[in-house]
C-alpha cells in the first residue's frame, strides 16, 4: 500500500468556508487527487491550550470559534463523525506523552472544517482533531509528531492548518489585494526552500531565523501545525506546494503536500 500524503493548509479567514476562489478551488482540488482517507487526523492552529489532547467523540460539534462574521458562517455544519479508535490509536503512538481523550468539550475548529468543507464536501470521513500543548516548545511538537508516522500506512490523511506567515496586527484588513510585505515574502521563501532540502532544524528552532521570522510567527499557535506535518517526511517523499498567495499582506496561503 502506497503511504498516504501529509498536507499543511494555510487556512486564512474563515469566510472562505462559504467562499469560491482560488484557494478553496485549490482545497477542492486537492481532495479530488487525494487517495481515499480511512479517516482524518487534523491539526488545528486553534485547538491551542496547555494539554495534549485528542476529540474522541463520536459525532464531534461545528465549533463557529471567531466573532464579528456574517450570520451565515456561523450557519456552516461539519457534520464528519469522529472516530474514537483513531483517538485511542493516537494516544497509544504518542506514549509515553500524556494524552487526554476529550468525549465531551471540543469538536471541529474553523482551522479544521473550513477546509474540509471544501476537500471533502460529502463530510462523511471520520475526523479526529490532536490539540497544540501551548507550554510546549516547537522540539517538542515536532518530535511527538515522528510518533504519529505510522497512520500513513493506516490509511489516515494527517493534517495541519495553520499559516506558515501569519500576524494579524499588520493585516490589511478589508483590502485583500494588498501585496505582501516584503518581510512575508522573505520568510515563506526561505521555509519552501528549508521544506525542500529536508533542512528542517533551522524551521524547528525558528525564532533563530531573525526579524523575518518574528514578524511572520508572532505567535507559535498558526506555525506549530506545520511541524506536524514535515516530520512525517519519508525520504522518498516529495514536497509539493500546491496553493499558494497572500492575504492581507501578512498572512500566508501556502499547502505543503508531503508525499
Amino acid at each position: 500500500m502506497t503511504a498516504m500524503p501529509a498536507v499543511f493548509f494555510g487556512h486564512g479567514n474563515p469566510l472562505n468556508a462559504i467562499r469560491n476562489n482560488a484557494y478553496t478551488d485549490g482545497w477542492a482540488a486537492i481532495g479530488s487527487s487525494l487517495p481515499q482517507p480511512k479517516s482524518i487526523l487534523c491539526v488545528s492552529a486553534h485547538w491551542y491550550f496547555p494539554a495534549t489532547a485528542v476529540t474522541g467523540m463520536t459525532q464531534p460539534r461545528t465549533i463557529h470559534d471567531f466573532g464579528g462574521f456574517p450570520q451565515e458562517l456561523y450557519q456552516v455544519e461539519y457534520p464528519a463523525p469522529g472516530s474514537p479508535e483513531l483517538a485511542q490509536r493516537v494516544k497509544a503512538l504518542l506514549a509515553p506523552v500524556s494524552v487526554g481523550i476529550d468525549e465531551k468539550s471540543w469538536g471541529l475548529d474553523h482551522g479544521t472544517w473550513s477546509v474540509l468543507c471544501h476537500v471533502f464536501p460529502g463530510a462523511d470521513i471520520p475526523v479526529v482533531q490532536l490539540s497544540i500543548d501551548e507550554t510546549k516548545p516547537p522540539g517538542f511538537h515536532y518530535e511527538i509528531a515522528q510518533g504519529l508516522a505510522p497512520l500513513r500506512d493506516e490509511g489516515v490523511l494527517v493534517i495541519g492548518s495553520g499559516n506558515i506567515v501569519h500576524n494579524l496586527h499588520t493585516y490589511a484588513w478589508g483590502r485583500h489585494e494588498v501585496g505582501p510585505f516584503d518581510w512575508a515574502v522573505r520568510f515563506e521563501n526561505l521555509a519552501r526552500d528549508l521544506l525542500l532540502s529536508g533542512n528542517h532544524t533551522p524551521l524547528i528552532d525558528y525564532e533563530k531565523l531573525g526579524r523575518d521570522a518574528l514578524l511572520s510567527i508572532p505567535t507559535p499557535d498558526h506555525y506549530l501545525p506545520l511541524l506536524y506535518v514535515m516530520a512525517l517526511r519519508r525520504p522518498d517523499d516529495k514536497v509539493t506546494f500546491p496553493i499558494e498567495g497572500f492575504d492581507g499582506g501578512s498572512i500566508s496561503m501556502l499547502t505543503v503536500r508531503i508525499g
